[in-house]
């Protein structure tokens, strides 16, 4: 991983599930919900939060294993409509991040979310978390023809916000997200507390910086927009 110079950076973004919002929790019962109507056995709260950032295909695929694509997709809708009845009931800021959005926001140091959440979705869970109005940019997975591991989600961000993508770090809990924010240029902060499943590996993803918890998070992107500890 590379040293940080200080100052270097004048805005940072973040992916939504398992980088800045904790959204295991109502994604996986609503996931448990949904096998419950079937008769079938819970997965296990850490299993389902290992494939949160996976998206609701993720969860589904361990929660139905039994099923093929088409089951998986054909059970798509009744699994979104239980989780937007529940969508922010448990879900929220990583401890520590609201501090740090804070502090950005003093600074004038613009923040965003990059996700590939749809924006049906996205857009009230950020809005019941009251962070719509405080950040520069919202990019979901269905803003834009493409969408990560593809570059344009990001360079969008940076248009709206008004950013170089040079002096961006964006920070992300898959391997997509790293190879996402390479292709635009940006430097990245693979965090290691995210949504990860077994098999996976942070430092295989080539960030040039990891976070294995919010407070790590929160030290490289103070010292890396030069904010005040």
């Amino acid at each position: 991983m590379s040293a940080i110079a200080n100052g270097s950076y004048e805005s940072i973004l973040f992916d939504l599930d398992g980088t800045l919002v904790d959204t295991a929790p109502d994604m996986v019962s609503a996931l448990r919900d949904l096998q419950q109507q079937y008769g079938l056995d819970p997965v296990a709260y850490d299993l389902g939060r290992s494939q949160v950032s996976n998206g609701a295909l993720g969860l589904l695929r361990i929660g139905f294993p039994d099923s093929d694509d088409k089951g998986h997709q054909d059970l798509m809708c009744q699994f979104i409509d239980l989780y937007k009845d529940r969508l922010a009931r448990e879900s929220a800021l990583f401890a520590g991040l609201d501090e740090l959005l804070c502090e950005l926001e003093d600074a004038g140091r613009p923040w965003g979310v990059v996700t590939n959440k749809p924006a049906h979705l996205t857009n009230p869970l950020l809005e019941q978390l009251r962070l719509t109005k405080r950040c520069a940019c919202i990019v979901s997975g269905d803003t834009l023809e493409h969408r990560k591991p593809h570059p344009a989600p990001l360079l969008y961000a940076c248009e709206l916000a008004g950013v170089e993508p040079s002096r961006t770090m964006y920070a992300g809990d898959a391997a997509r997200d790293i190879e996402a924010g390479h292709a635009a240029e940006m430097t990245t902060i693979a965090v290691s507390y995210g949504y990860i499943t077994a098999d996976d590996d942070p430092l295989r993803w080539g960030a040039e910086h990891i976070a294995a918890s919010t407070e790590e998070l929160t030290q490289i992107v103070r010292k890396a927009v030069n904010l005040s500890a």
